[in-house]
């Protein structure tokens, strides 16, 4: 049986790709796996120390807390992470020990992969975005608003100002991006796990075989515990959080001209500017499972307006398997499969008029095509996602594969 040790940016999260690290660790520990955490940073974990898992601090600050002169160079290479983890390796590493990378950008930086070279054949790699291959982590140029097709570190890309912030970040980033190809380049990782099979061309794109990729869809449960009578509801809701390229303000103008009442759940920098210019709109802030399971219970369908192309949307699975239609925007890489099993539409969200139109037609749609739209999606028969037990069973399997 294999040991695991799960390498992740921090040891506490809401969610995203850390809330996935340790719900990985729960779930081995949960089948009798010796497993550990090893977290870049510094903050405490009680609840993975109550549930007996040994965890590891690096013991720096994430980038955005750390002094700008700190986050400039720390964020290029962490020395205090590579002595930490390799220590950590030469202290515990046995011959049956998987190494398992998960968010690395905020903290942990290419120096965790340095530190990993001399166990690459053991260490599996999660791809929860594209930072290992596109230096802004998404394919997004930010300053055209648009998904960007260069290749990673080609002239044209080191050309293009595509960083949120300015040019000079972007030169770090790719400076970032560098550093992150000299430590992985060459080793005999033990491969890399892509949250959905459309990051298959962007990741070989910048650098990685093909052969090396391997495709773990995210687990995912229904937020309800009953399926949401989609039919019987008028409004729509979006889940995520509230800035520019989540796509809440083509939301907000499309429901305007579609004239349907909409809900934005969750937080961000726009939420207090955007509550205050649209009345009209419910905000309702942060919430948790279970309060974001009470809102969507009086949906018709969730919108996911992401201006990036999305790698997986979590939250679009989620409400699915819950029985609500989802509208995506057609450069997620779920767009193709929600709306060729019926599970919603797709659009071009960033199109106002197409976006209200398709919030229009399921608006419209009659009662008995629309409850089966929800019926549909709460089967999870499209496969949108994986269970939390088939999703461990898989790495699992990996764990197997290499150390075979």
């Amino acid at each position: 049986m294999p040991r695991v040790v799960v390498v992740n940016d921090a040891s506490t999260a809401r969610g995203g790709a850390t809330g996935l690290a340790l719900l990985q660790a729960r779930l081995l520990k949960d089948r009798g796996i010796d497993v550990a955490v090893f977290a870049a940073d510094r903050d405490p974990n009680p609840d993975l120390a109550a549930s007996g898992i040994a965890w590891h601090n690096a013991g720096t600050d994430p980038l955005t807390r750390a002094p700008p002169l700190t986050a400039a160079t720390r964020g290029m290479y962490s020395r205090p992470v590579h002595a930490a983890l390799t220590g950590l390796i030469a202290a515990t590493d046995t011959p049956d020990t998987i190494y398992h990378v998960h968010s690395w950008s905020k903290a942990l930086t290419a120096s965790a992969f340095a530190a990993l070279r001399p166990v690459a054949r053991r260490t599996l790699i999660h791809a929860h975005d594209y930072f290992l291959a596109c230096p802004n982590g998404g394919y997004m140029d930010y300053r055209a608003d648009a998904p960007c097709t260069r290749v990673p570190l080609s002239a044209a890309c080191l050309a293009t100002n595509c960083d949120k912030r300015s040019y000079a970040q972007k030169m770090w980033r790719t400076a970032r991006q560098m550093a992150l190809r000299r430590a992985t380049v060459g080793a005999d990782w033990g491969g890399v796990l892509m949250i959905h099979p459309g990051m298959e061309p962007g990741l070989a794109c910048g650098g990685w075989a093909p052969g090396d990729l391997h495709t773990l869809r995210n687990p995912a449960t229904a937020l309800t515990r009953d399926r949401i009578r989609a039919e019987d509801n008028i409004g729509l809701v979006f889940v995520g959080r509230v800035e520019t390229e989540k796509g809440v303000e083509d939301a907000i103008a499309a429901a305007a001209l579609a004239d349907i009442p909409l809900t934005i759940i969750g937080d961000g920098p726009l939420r207090a500017p955007l509550a205050a210019r649209h009345p009209e709109v419910a905000f309702t802030g942060w919430l948790d499972r279970a309060g974001i399971a009470v809102h969507i219970a009086t949906a018709r369908a969730l919108v996911m307006p992401s201006r990036y192309p999305e790698p997986f949307g979590l939250v679009a699975a989620e409400a699915s398997l819950s029985g609500l239609p989802v509208i995506a925007a057609q450069t997620a890489l779920l767009a193709p499969e929600i709306a060729e099993y019926g599970l919603g539409l797709s659009c071009d969200t960033r199109d106002i008029a197409a976006f209200a139109a398709a919030m229009r037609e399921i608006a419209d749609m009659p009662h008995g095509r629309i409850e089966a739209m929800s019926r549909d999606a709460a089967s999870g028969a499209a496969g949108l996602c994986t269970t939390p037990a088939t999703w461990i069973d898989a790495q699992i399997d990996h764990y197997d594969r290499l150390l075979a």
